[in-house]
């Protein structure tokens, strides 16, 4: 994953591509952070949660930016996430999202809000290419 991410920033700098560049650039320094903060090299894995909050943190953004009608910046987060996507696996969509808050809900019958943190610690166990706000969203409605 390192790799590809080095190899890709090399060839955005060839290509003077400067927005991809600018964009693997930032990537890839929120990657040594992670890794000098972790104390070893990271694993796919780890790679793969440090784009998931990178994204996350761009999704949020845009929320803002939306609030105040910026939709330059709107775009330009909208682009940057497009590139960052391209690290990750496909989401899942949200039939495949529901089957498994079905298989939660019957294993663990939930019966009010208060059931929300057993769900969600369950879900996060069994989801792992989601955007969890959006089960969360899902699971509150459900419970509601």
């Amino acid at each position: 994953m390192n790799e590809q991410i080095a190899n890709d920033l090399k060839n955005a700098m060839k290509n003077g591509d400067k927005f991809k560049l600018s964009v693997l650039r930032m990537l890839k320094s929120a990657l040594q952070l992670e890794s000098i903060s972790k104390k070893h090299e990271l694993s796919d894995d780890e790679v793969m949660n440090v784009i998931k909050k990178q994204v996350k943190t761009r999704k949020d953004s845009i929320e803002e930016f939306k609030k105040y009608n910026k939709t330059e910046e709107v775009e330009k987060l909208e682009q940057e996430i497009e590139i960052l996507d391209t690290y990750l696996p496909a989401e899942m969509t949200e039939e495949e999202i529901t089957k498994v808050i079905d298989e939660v809900f019957s294993e663990l019958n939930p019966t009010s809000m208060k059931d929300m943190g057993g769900v969600m610690k369950k879900l996060n166990e069994k989801i792992t290419n989601a955007d969890m706000s959006l089960v969360s969203k899902m699971v509150k409605e459900r419970l509601t």
